[in-house]
């Protein structure tokens, strides 16, 4: 273990933390690895609650106690079987406590935990099982089970597969498969001969030891097994805690993939800082319904999700009464008038701060907490970019919205901003411990002790991630004001060239083509082209509902994208969003995706962002039409 002297130390809500954020040697409450900090607090708040999760429609509490004796026993019973130090366990499962458990046990001896998306194939099971050679794996239910079970004979070093839920697998006879009970079983017997193993085997590890393997989702190429040692993810905890700092009394919901790292830190490694409790929401179909119940203090989430509660409201909304209607009207520009001021970074005027506190008890209260959001001190976004018109509707409403920036390949955070200091259309400032700079051309590179330690076996990846002098690349180009604050105006790889040379970075059109409630999700399509043109997601529930008021006729989801009236409904949003924009970035022309899109399709990725050449590929029939029916610019080309 680490035996330098202690650096300078802040405390944060009780929690002690290094007073110059990304200093080594680095720790958090004196420990300087994640099994240390578990341990600690385990032992420290003992039969306090740390996890809830719901059994048969009840809400059920986990105590950190559970927590430790069953992430030891995974621990001790998986060395049992033939787990090595630095050897990796894959995870295809749901999020569910047993996530934070076996996630906590595999890191506690020495393994690695990697996570795989339940939406995968079989045969991407595959590819991930041997590319990160597990030797373990544990899956979810008989769902999950068949797909080790189709590919079996693929994975001949995949020693054992742990199943945690037995419905319908009572009769399972297999000699490579076991239930968990059984692991938990054989955990206890390996404690009860050598006291003292799971302790002693966390007090082995360093923070350079790789903790995790995180598959990139990636919107291009095969994923990536991106290496996070113990030091990486300490630095997130410390960087949050700095910037986002949550209590212990705090509930938080947990919904998003754990595979993701987002989730994993918000939802394992933050807590072992802040000891709040973690609710695991039932299913990601269940996510609005788990949000009313839990009526989280933080809640983090992708932009889809925001805009499905934004679109929710505007549904209901319309649903109300005349009276309803005016009155939410009424609140909301109240709320907005605020958010100018807030947004400006000035004081509130007494009138508009008057007028904005009747209306919050008058309409948005009430609307908060029939959202859940009732109690949240602070909302979060990430993984994909998010409307600035939607953050701002947020605040307007009193929820306070903020966008963050992370990759897998900086663990997760690299730049926040914070309901303090915040400034809208940005990502906000580089996270505390980490340097951000634009390179020549753009693009924005990061470098700290978040910044991971390189893709598995693949040097050559590794290589071309990094800059000669060690800055990660991170494939975003932006541009960083006086302040400190950074904007991402799109991805490298995403730049669109016009037919006449103009470069266009689609990302802030298709954010702001997202913010209509009936559009769900948009490709800019133009590169090489005369023109802009796109590609369209509608909103489902909500078309549906215009559909219906109107009487317009439709019988699936197909027929609805081709009823003319949705088209010119559309056609009118887009219109709407290309008053904003210079000619040269208006969309011409636009078809609608007619099928219904999700994390099961290959065009998704698992936090739900359209990978941009699939789409590009697989929908070229109805790209080539807009080009052929629309010829040349109606408008008269470039300028």
């Amino acid at each position: 273990m680490d035996a330098s002297p202690l650096p300078p130390q802040t405390t944060i809500n009780g929690v002690r933390f290094n007073a110059t954020p990304g200093q080594r040697p680095l720790r958090v409450d004196d420990c300087i690895t994640i099994g240390e900090l578990f341990q600690k607090r385990c032992a420290e708040l003992g039969n306090r609650t740390a996890h809830r999760e719901k059994d048969l429609g009840i809400w059920k509490s986990y105590s950190w106690s559970d927590y430790w004796h069953y992430a030891k026993w995974i621990g001790l019973a998986l060395r049992k079987l033939g787990l090595q130090r630095g050897e990796v366990v894959s995870i295809l499962s749901e999020d569910r406590k047993e996530w934070a458990w076996l996630d906590m046990g595999i890191q506690g001896v020495g393994g690695v935990a990697s996570g795989i998306y339940t939406t995968d194939a079989a045969s991407q099971v595959q590819y991930i099982i041997t590319d990160s050679d597990s030797r373990f794996l544990i899956v979810e239910d008989e769902e999950q089970l068949d797909k080790f079970l189709a590919v079996e004979d693929a994975l001949p070093d995949l020693l054992k597969v742990i199943i945690l839920e037995d419905e319908g697998l009572h009769d399972l006879n297999h000699p490579r498969c076991m239930m968990i009970g059984d692991l938990y079983a054989l955990g206890r017997q390996a404690e009860a001969e050598t006291p003292g193993a799971f302790e002693a085997e966390i007090a082995q590890t360093t923070p350079q030891d790789t903790a995790l393997l995180v598959y990139t989702s990636g919107t291009t190429g095969m994923p990536k097994g991106a290496m996070l040692s113990n030091e990486n993810i300490m630095a997130v905890i410390e960087a949050g805690a700095h910037s986002l700092p949550a209590m212990s009394t705090d509930e938080q919901l947990c919904f998003l993939p754990l595979c993701h790292i987002l989730e994993r830190d918000v939802s394992v490694y933050f807590p072992l800082a802040s000891k709040c409790t973690v609710n695991f929401a039932e299913s990601p179909e269940t996510v609005f319904a788990n949000l009313q119940e839990v009526s989280p203090n933080t809640f983090t989430a992708v932009p889809r999700v925001w805009e499905k509660i934004y679109s929710k409201v505007q549904f209901m909304a319309k649903e109300a009464t005349p009276l309803g209607r005016y009155a939410f009207a009424k609140a909301v520009n109240a709320g907005m008038a605020r958010a100018d001021h807030i947004f400006a970074g000035q004081k509130v005027p007494p009138l508009i701060a008057a007028r904005f506190w009747l209306w919050d008890r008058l309409v948005l209260r009430n609307l908060r907490r029939m959202l859940g959001l009732d109690r949240l001190r602070r909302g979060g976004s990430g993984a994909a970019p998010i409307s600035a018109d939607l953050l701002k509707w947020y605040w307007a409403i009193g929820v306070p919205l903020v966008e963050g920036f992370g990759m897998t390949e900086t663990s997760g955070l690299g730049a926040l901003n914070t309901p303090q200091a915040n400034r809208l259309g940005t990502i906000g400032r580089p996270v505390p411990g980490n340097d951000l700079r634009i390179a020549e051309g753009g693009e924005i590179q990061i470098k700290g002790l978040n910044v991971f330690q390189g893709y598995w076996r693949n040097n050559a990846k590794t290589a071309e991630t990094f800059t000669a002098d060690g800055w990660l690349r991170t494939g975003d180009m932006g541009h960083v004001d006086q302040d400190g604050y950074v904007t991402i105006t799109g991805r490298l790889k995403d730049i669109i060239i016009t037919a006449g040379g103009k470069n266009i970075t689609p990302a802030e059109i298709e954010s702001r083509m997202k913010f209509s409630p009936y559009i769900s999700d948009a490709v800019i399509i133009g590169d090489r082209r005369k023109f802009l043109t796109a590609l369209i997601m509608i909103d489902q529930e909500v078309v549906e509902k215009f559909a219906q008021d109107r009487k317009i006729p439709f019988s699936n989801f197909a027929s609805l994208c081709a009823a003319p009236e949705i088209k010119d409904l559309i056609g009118a949003e887009i219109t709407s969003v290309n008053k904003d924009f210079a000619r040269v970035e208006q969309i011409k022309d636009f078809r609608l995706i007619d099928v219904l899109l999700t994390a099961d399709d290959d065009e998704l990725t698992a936090t739900m962002k359209l990978k941009r050449n699939l789409v590009e590929k697989k929908y070229s029939d109805l790209i080539e039409d807009m080009y052929h029916q629309t010829g040349s610019d109606p408008q008269g080309g470039e300028t």
